[in-house]
């Protein structure tokens, strides 16, 4: 497997294989692959003030994703990791994508599987590394067994409620940290 950098301006110390592509979306900002809900933003000055100062810390050896705000501990959540060969990349990068009810695109088939129980992605999408292709991220499960394991192609699993309370806290921009 040929294996390539990221775009940004991170690197990370275990890129992923970038063939096939692990997560494929579909986003109003790549119309080639379908539709999906891109989740707006909120304008409120209270969500604003609870998003500063907030970082999202992984750690892979953990296998739990923490939640930071202005230094202090604000939750952590259980995590499923990439496995062997589709290692999460390490670094830090910033959440640059969320939808609401993700569309996935099987990237082996190009089968599309709508929002729903069956959908890979879960009930959210949490986007922070791309490499204008490939995608990964935070996003729900139906297969919660996984979570807690090096089982998905480098994206961060999360039992829905868990992807759902995040989600309502992050914002585009939001720090991401991966850590070994």
């Amino acid at each position: 497997m040929t294996k390539q950098t990221p775009a940004l301006s991170v690197q990370p110390q275990n890129p992923i294989p970038l063939a096939p592509s692990p997560i494929k979306l579909l986003t109003p900002n790549t119309p080639k692959f379908a539709t999906s809900n891109l989740f707006p933003q909120p304008n409120n000055q209270l969500n604003d003030s609870i998003e500063n100062n907030l970082r999202v810390v992984i750690k892979l050896n953990q296998r739990r994703v923490y939640l930071y705000q202005n230094q202090q501990l604000q939750t952590s959540y259980p995590i499923a990791v990439g496995r062997e060969g589709w290692e999460t990349p390490v670094g830090e990068y910033q959440v640059i994508e969320m939808i609401s009810q993700p569309t996935w695109e099987h990237p082996f088939t190009g089968e599309i599987i709508p929002p729903g129980p069956d959908n890979p992605l879960g009930e959210r999408w949490i986007g922070f590394w791309t490499d204008g292709k490939n995608y990964i991220g935070f996003h729900g499960t139906p297969n919660t067994e996984t979570v807690g394991q090096a089982a998905s192609h480098g994206c961060i699993r999360m039992f829905n409620q868990d992807v759902l309370a995040l989600f309502q806290r992050v914002k585009i921009g939001t720090l991401v940290i991966v850590e070994p």
